[in-house]
């Protein structure tokens, strides 16, 4: 489970520097959308070749409604809320109120209650962030970005918290393959539709973004999707959520090697701080 969690966070994390990557060569939206048709195709192939059982049609609708609150709201509003002006540290500190948010309210609906070991783990990892995006919040301005691109942000977060919620609800009995392939579809409406209302047509042909749509369809939506609902189904819903507290410390240190941005102590100590809040909360006391 260890190793699981560990690729987990690596493949997750590479999704903001793939979000850094195509924004020279293609609109984000539409970018989004292809990612999705890829991976849609993919899962629907797999679960057509196993020939595993579908879901009743009742069902459908609420693995397609889990698919866009846990990726096309999530991403979309990520994307949008970056292009609007908020800096992706500033996003990364909205983002680590996602644990936090998923064990409160997983009390009331999973009846799921965490443990203090696990509290502790949480607001230790939501100290950690702050610190890895410290040094960058210190170069954004009050005031630097629109009121509507935060709301933007601060929706994408609330969607994932939901996303993560739902999927340990009765769709957790379905065939993890037969989900994916339903929950990709809900996220290729969803973004298809934005993509027509927002008028994104922007494709400039590259390898860089060959490379990046490879990357995003089959690694980041086609394994790290999967690892996720995995890691949801197998534990709480908070602690799975937790492991999401990396990705900010993860991506500082990959931008520092592929685009040279700085590193400092101060952001190190962070990812120290975050990594022990995430051990806390997926580990149990001995005895």
């Amino acid at each position: 489970m260890f190793f699981i969690a560990a690729l987990f966070v690596f493949i997750w994390s590479t999704g903001f520097i793939v979000g850094k990557a195509i924004v020279p060569y293609a609109d984000p939206t539409l970018f989004l959308f292809v990612r999705i048709c890829i991976a849609a195709v993919l899962f629907t192939g797999i679960a057509l070749y196993g020939k595993v059982q579908w879901p009743p049609l009742r069902e459908i609708p609420k693995h397609m409604l889990a698919g866009i609150l846990l990726q096309g709201m999530y991403l979309c509003g990520v994307f949008w809320a970056i292009a609007g002006g908020v800096p992706p540290a500033v996003m990364a500190l909205i983002g680590s109120v996602q644990p936090l948010l998923t064990a409160v309210l997983a009390i009331p609906i999973l009846k799921e209650i965490p443990t203090r070991r696990v509290w502790f783990g949480i607001f230790m990892g939501m100290i950690g962030v702050f610190l890895v995006v410290q040094p960058a919040l210190m170069n954004t301005g009050v005031g630097a970005f629109p009121l509507w691109a935060f709301f933007i942000g601060v929706l994408a977060v609330l969607s994932i918290t939901f996303g993560t919620i739902v999927q340990k609800t009765s769709i957790q009995a379905v065939d993890i393959r037969v989900a994916l392939s339903l929950q990709n579809f809900g996220t290729l409406f969803f973004t298809g539709a934005f993509v027509v209302i927002l008028g994104e047509t922007r494709w400039e042909w590259s390898p860089q973004l060959w490379a990046s749509l490879f990357w995003a369809a089959f690694v980041l939506t086609g394994i790290g999707t999967m690892l996720l609902i995995y890691i949801i189904r197998r534990g709480q819903a908070a602690t799975a959520s937790s492991l999401m507290f990396l990705s900010p410390a993860l991506v500082a240190i990959e931008a520092y090697f592929i685009f040279g941005d700085r590193l400092t102590l101060i952001q190190l100590v962070g990812f120290v701080v975050v990594l022990s809040g995430v051990l806390i909360c997926n580990t149990r006391r001995a005895g």
